[in-house]
């Protein structure tokens, strides 16, 4: 008999499933684990309590990068006594159990979900997991990333394995061709738009269309980075051309026969023809223009040249009190533009946004203009690698000639778990991923937006049009 037409997610899900626990859980087997200084104390905490150690410390690799300062210097130190103590342990535990560990100034530091594609340590098929909520970024390579508590990552560290509970297909097609000065950031945040902040809870988002297999690789990244902003339990991608030439390029001990038979396995990650999604959403790229968050949840967001809602438009009270709940703390009048609000901060970095593409796109918007009067603007590259490539094609130069900030790796003010932190009211244009009251700072706003955006706002002192710079 033959098997039914399978998506790519149930494809990767059972050649990863160990054993079937019942009708809705599995226990799968995990490729990578990645970690943190954040997620993972408790959990070596646990397997000390148990005696018990790492299954497999190869398949595992630490960074530290949310608690890191960003500041330009040649030596980074910790100086906060708890961020310092978290840094501390996870290389402790790193190295009494044999994990590879990026640690504060390793030239190879960086934001987890950056560092692991740039060095080939993610590979189309595999299961990468991470104490984190963005690891559905990985989906851009067609492997399937999730994020996951600390209790599940003790459970990994233990068995390189993890009780997974079977979430639902959903397949968005992207038809078109995105216009100039649209990007993958401006889509995904359209498309979060559309469908809510939990328009794929549940799910795991297949990407597919002519306007997705256009993206290069890494803005992919940042589609399948965001997708969990509409409460997807993951994203994917399957592997093309573009994707396997991106591994293949970081992973040189993919070579002879090896080489050969992963190519065999990855041209068959795809979605069978007939294969069934729970859930379908269509889009147009053409019609999608640079989109900018007004309140603050993702979802909330409209192009820029739109205006910011009134509650009066709500469909219902609970959305007319989210409205008017996100005015207040933004401090936005309903129905005004939102084009010209003006900004005091620009915030450029994030496992969005914090890759050499994402720089380049900055610098060609900046060209030989000057940050504006007033604006701080900061520019955090994704990795150490990120960070050396841009400088050596001038782009750190450029951006700091006009007058930005050019800092060390890290997570930096994307969630404000270090000393990268906005002052009560400061307003800032900034593209990372999430625009929660208090993310970056507390009282501070944020608009999110794609780099190209937040190098307009950066040298006109005010949210702009992008297409509208000459």
């Amino acid at each position: 008999m033959s098997q039914a037409p399978q998506t790519l997610y149930r494809k990767l899900v059972d050649s990863h499933t160990v054993a079937t626990l019942d009708e809705q859980n599995v226990l799968l087997f995990c490729d990578l684990h990645l970690m943190n200084e954040y997620t993972s104390p408790q959990a070596f905490a646990g397997l000390d309590e148990r005696g018990v150690s790492v299954a497999a410390p190869g398949q595992n690799m630490a960074v530290v990068s949310h608690i890191i300062p960003t500041h330009p210097v040649a030596l980074r130190v910790i100086h906060d006594p708890a961020s310092a103590l978290q840094a501390s342990k996870l290389k402790r535990n790193c190295e009494r159990h044999g994990i590879p560990l990026f640690d504060t100034n390793d030239r190879r530091q960086g934001i987890e979900h950056v560092v692991a594609p740039e060095h080939g340590m993610v590979r189309p098929g595999m299961v990468v997991i991470c104490g984190d909520s963005h690891t559905t970024t990985y989906g851009a390579l067609g492997a399937l990333g999730f994020g996951i508590g600390t209790s599940e990552v003790e459970h990994v560290l233990a068995t390189q394995a993890l009780v997974y509970r079977l979430a639902r297909d959903m397949r968005i097609t992207v038809d078109g061709t995105l216009p100039p000065g649209t990007t993958a950031k401006d889509l995904i945040l359209a498309i979060i738009a559309r469908i809510g902040a939990q328009g794929a809870r549940g799910c795991v988002v297949e990407f597919t269309g002519a306007a997705i297999a256009a993206l290069s690789v890494e803005a992919r990244f940042t589609l399948c980075n965001m997708a969990v902003e509409a409460g997807a339990r993951g994203a994917l991608i399957a592997p093309d051309d573009a994707a396997i030439g991106y591994v293949l390029d970081r992973a040189p001990d993919i070579a002879g026969h090896e080489r050969n038979a992963a190519l065999a396995h990855w041209a068959t990650l795809r979605s069978d023809d007939g294969a069934v999604f729970d859930v379908e959403h269509r889009f147009d790229a053409a019609t999608i223009a640079p989109y900018v968050t007004w309140g603050t949840s993702p979802d909330q967001a409209i192009p820029v040249d739109g205006r910011v809602p009134l509650p009066d438009d709500a469909a219902d009270e609970a959305a007319r009190q989210s409205i008017e709940q996100a005015l207040r703390y933004t401090g936005l009048p309903g129905g005004a533009p939102l084009a010209g609000t003006p900004i005091q901060h620009v915030f450029i970095g994030s496992c969005t946004n914090g890759r050499i593409e994402d720089l380049r796109a900055v610098a060609a918007v900046v060209g030989n203009r000057h940050v504006a009067p007033g604006v701080r603007a900061m520019v955090v590259p994704g990795s150490g690698a990120v960070k050396a490539q841009a400088e050596a094609e001038g782009i750190a130069a450029r951006l700091q000639a006009a007058g930005f900030e050019w800092r060390q790796p890290g997570c930096s003010m994307c969630l404000a778990m270090n000393d990268d932190v906005l002052a009560d009211g400061v307003r800032c244009a900034s593209t990372t991923n999430r625009n929660f009251e208090g993310r970056q700072g507390r009282g501070a706003i944020t608009h999110l937006m794609s780099p190209a955006m937040a190098a307009a706002a950066a040298v006109t002192g005010c949210i702009t049009d992008v297409r509208k710079l000459a």
